[in-house]
């Protein structure tokens, strides 16, 4: 059960209508309704680094899930495994970021370059402090420093947005869990 409902579209303050324009804007939005201001100033935030830019939606989708799973999101979980493979990742990728048995990051990536990633994305989302040297100049080998700086924030919030869904326990939409049953995924703990 929510710990706050979402903002119904006939209920929204009239600084959240714009984001009700398109149909129910989802939970995160939803609930954000309830203080617009901030909603204003987070959704576009928030869009600007999820959105389509310079990493590949594959990549971007690597460290969400992966971050989502050292947060031990549900509804990240939940939410996010479709949608990482539909930026292309094969089900055993998927399976292993989500940490499930028998599937590990090293046989399920043979490219290095995700294998570092996902091994700093793992430093970033569940360490304390700064990611290692080893792990940092694994990374710095392997991407150029603007893509560093948007890996970074995309995993810094993705632990922003994984701990607001999670403390909030916001439910994951109907299609959502049936696109998991459909796909062969058992809902995240």
């Amino acid at each position: 059960m929510a710990v706050v409902d979402p903002v119904s579209p006939e209920q929204a303050p009239l600084l959240a209508r714009p984001f009700y324009a398109g149909g129910d804007p989802g939970p995160i939005a939803g609930t954000l309704a309830h203080v617009p201001e901030l909603l204003e100033l987070a959704l576009p935030f928030l869009g600007a680094v999820l959105s389509p830019s310079s990493i590949p939606f594959r990549t971007k989708e690597i460290v969400i899930l992966r971050t989502s799973c050292v947060m031990a999101c549900r509804y990240c979980i939940d939410s996010h495994t479709p949608v990482a493979l539909d930026a292309g990742l094969t089900v055993a990728q998927t399976r292993a970021l989500r940490d499930e048995p028998g599937y590990t990051v090293h046989d399920a990536f043979p490219d290095p370059r995700e294998r570092v990633l996902v091994a700093w994305t793992d430093e970033v989302a569940g360490g304390k402090g700064p990611a290692s040297d080893a792990a940092t100049e694994a990374l710095r080998a392997e991407y150029a420093d603007h893509e560093i700086v948007e890996l970074t924030l995309l995993a810094s919030v993705t632990v922003l947005l994984n701990r607001y869904a999670s403390t909030l326990r916001l439910p994951v939409a109907p299609a959502t869990i049936d696109r998991l049953v459909v796909e062969g995924f058992a809902r995240a703990a």
